[in-house]
């Protein structure tokens, strides 16, 4: 004899792993991907206007002038936040591009000798600064999310010529 527990559960097993999927395609934008930010799903590149951008975003934290009238708009999501958005409005007001720029891959981008102006427009406001005279260095750093764990990415810069002269990341304790 067949427990009706298991026979029920059959006969609705596809209807469960039909809610399953629809489940995780919440979500997910318009190409199956994982939602990082609530409200992006609603921006498309090459038609949303820097006002459909600031709907959804809010008001940014800094507007860079890309000059001939083309700008980024930058969105910590901070200061304990693991996300910066830039936001590229080309001239005609109208969205190129977009990205969360505080990724190892990004960070890997970093390079001796690059300015402190450089690494702020990367990389948009770090989440603190320090300034240690020994050893002649401010440090910058951004806090970030990698792989299982979150860590802080350090850049070193030299004080007086506020170059970098090194990065380095620092594990968050008690995670």
């Amino acid at each position: 004899m067949t427990d009706p527990f298991f026979t029920r559960l059959r006969r609705h097993a596809g209807k469960f792993g039909a809610f399953l999927v629809a489940l995780a395609m919440l979500g997910c934008d318009r190409n199956g991907k994982p939602i990082e930010e609530f409200g992006l799903d609603k921006l498309q590149k090459g038609v949303s206007s820097e006002a459909d951008v600031r709907d959804v975003m809010g008001q940014p934290d800094t507007v860079w002038d890309d000059g001939q009238g083309a700008r980024t708009l930058e969105y910590p999501k901070g200061p304990q936040g693991i996300r910066t958005w830039m936001f590229s409005i080309g001239a005609s007001g109208t969205l190129i591009d977009y990205q969360q720029v505080l990724t190892q891959e990004h960070f890997d981008t970093i390079r001796a000798g690059m300015t402190a102006e450089q690494i702020r427009r990367q990389f948009g406001r770090p989440r603190s600064v320090v300034q240690f005279g020994r050893k002649n260095e401010e440090v910058w750093d951004w806090k970030y999310h990698y792989v299982h764990e979150d860590r802080l990415f350090n850049v070193h810069f030299d004080m007086n010529t506020k170059q970098v002269v090194r990065t380095s990341i620092s594990e968050i304790s008690g995670h």
